[in-house]
């Protein structure tokens, strides 16, 4: 095996029942004052979300795959604490505070990862679609890997 098929990009961990994944600043990421884009914490979110789905073993390709059914986001708020700046470690903190028969209502802060100041903090209303994109109900494995890790964070 070489150095490069052993290296695989990182999940993040568990903690309990929230999820953390470990997030850089990147020049991409920034505006022209090198501080953190707006939109680009709403990626930071969306991929701490898909991180919690790949850790619970849900990965989301394989689930359209085999089920049809879909992720998408219904509705969401932010509201942005302070300023990323470019190099800056961050994590994305993600728990699961509802589960309904066809969308998981997510809360996730994402912090510096020194300080542990709150950057943003993101509320995300997640719906389950079918392949025509009305709602289906979340598939039987899923709810229960999800289920397991609903929290009032």
């Amino acid at each position: 095996m070489t150095v490069a098929q052993s290296l695989t990009p990182t999940s993040g961990v568990l903690h309990g029942r929230v999820h953390v994944l470990p997030v850089r600043v990147y020049y991409e990421d920034t505006d022209a004052g090198g501080v953190v884009y707006y939109a680009n914490y709403l990626k930071f979110a969306e991929r701490g979300r898909t991180e919690l789905l790949r850790t619970l073993g849900i990965e989301q390709q394989k689930l359209r795959d085999e089920t049809g059914v879909i992720f998408m986001m219904y509705e969401g708020d932010v509201k942005y604490r302070r300023p990323a700046r470019l190099d800056d470690a961050l994590t994305v903190e993600t728990a699961v505070v509802q589960l309904g028969a066809a969308s998981v209502k997510m809360r996730q802060v994402i912090r510096h990862s020194g300080s542990h100041e709150e950057m943003a903090i993101f509320n995300a209303h997640v719906a389950c679609t079918g392949p025509d994109g009305k709602p289906a109900r979340i598939p039987d494995s899923v709810r229960e890997a999800l289920g397991s890790f609903v929290s009032d964070a």
